[in-house]
């Protein structure tokens, strides 16, 4: 049984960001916990034979003053570009949003395909990770970036009331490969006069990030509610539907791909960066759906997500340089 200062559950961009904030204050004792095999969450890049697509966030604009300083960083590291957009620009990431992602989380402790099962409030001991394997992770702190409603399945000792309410909108993602140039305009994005229940459509060739054609057709959450309990090949026939105009005279669809996200995006929003649970509040729930009280664009997005985990590793960080002094 191992025992850290920090247990952070989750690698999407908030687990990531709590993480380097905690590290950037000397609290290096932590470690990330995440179910998948990459760090990054709906920071999401999928190789499709000899090309790529992202099929989680496509793009990230800014509003605050902490991501415009980053921002200038990694624009210089070559890392991000901007891509599209007046007066808001739209940055992505050169090599598809996931590699943002990996290179930020390059130096920091991370343990992947590793399920937690279950969090435990020990009274005054310390808080207990239990992982589907049966391993036990002791902690001082616990972050739960996870999306509310798994977050909640995680603590099933610990009140939060306060969180019951947030729900999730699911988000089909459809990914096509041309065998030539579609007709999105340039510069790759299309997100009006598009067919009811698309949201959006991606070329990742004229984007940047692909050597083949590859399109994503991204649906509304109100579409992919209705259909959540469809078989796939059903789903994936409907939106093709879409991509297949923007083929073009002589173009056919060589692949397709389908992703379901089943938590894409909060239908109601926490007007807090973070909520803290538990006997003595050690356990702290963060992510894109819990927003600073000054956030004015009020929804869900990698800028709330990025400032979330810093607002929580700056809020623990605190915590255990208060209990370390006293």
């Amino acid at each position: 049984m191992s025992k850290k200062e920090v247990i952070i559950i989750g690698g999407g961009l908030s687990g990531i960001m709590a993480a380097k904030t905690l590290m950037d204050k000397g609290i290096t004792d932590i470690i990330i916990i995440e179910k998948s095999r990459s760090v990054g969450g709906r920071l999401a890049t999928r190789r499709i034979q000899d090309g790529k697509a992202d099929h989680g966030a496509q793009f990230f604009t800014v509003r605050s003053t902490e991501l415009q300083t980053d921002v200038e960083k990694w624009l210089q590291a070559g890392w991000i570009k901007k891509w599209f957009g007046n007066p808001y620009p739209r940055y992505t990431s050169v090599n598809g949003m996931n590699a943002l992602a990996k290179k930020l989380a390059e130096t920091l402790p991370i343990k992947l395909n590793t399920k937690v099962s279950s969090i435990r409030d020990g009274r005054d001991g310390p808080l207990e990770v239990e992982l589907d394997n049966g391993e036990k992770i002791l902690g001082k702190h616990i972050i739960v970036t996870a999306p509310v409603p798994q977050a909640l399945t995680l603590l099933p000792e610990i009140e939060g009331t306060e969180l019951k309410h947030i729900t999730f909108a699911p988000c089909f993602v459809g990914m096509f490969t041309f065998d030539q140039e579609s007709i999105v305009p340039a510069p790759g994005h299309k997100d009006e006069q598009l067919p009811p229940g698309v949201e959006r459509v991606v070329d990742h060739h004229k984007k940047g990030i692909s050597s083949t054609v590859t399109v994503s057709v991204y649906m509304t959450g109100a579409w992919s509610k209705k259909r959540f309990d469809l078989e796939d090949v059903t789903t994936l026939a409907e939106i093709q539907k879409v991509a297949e105009l923007y083929l073009g005279v002589g173009n056919q669809i060589v692949d397709a791909q389908l992703k379901r996200w089943k938590y894409a995006e909060a239908e109601e929003v926490v007007r807090s960066p973070y909520v803290e649970l538990g006997r003595n509040q050690r356990v702290m729930v963060c992510g894109d759906a819990f927003l600073r009280e000054n956030d004015e664009a009020g929804r869900t997005r990698f800028e709330s997500a990025y400032l979330s985990g810093i607002s929580a590793g700056e809020r623990v960080a605190e915590k255990l340089k208060g209990s370390t002094l006293s």
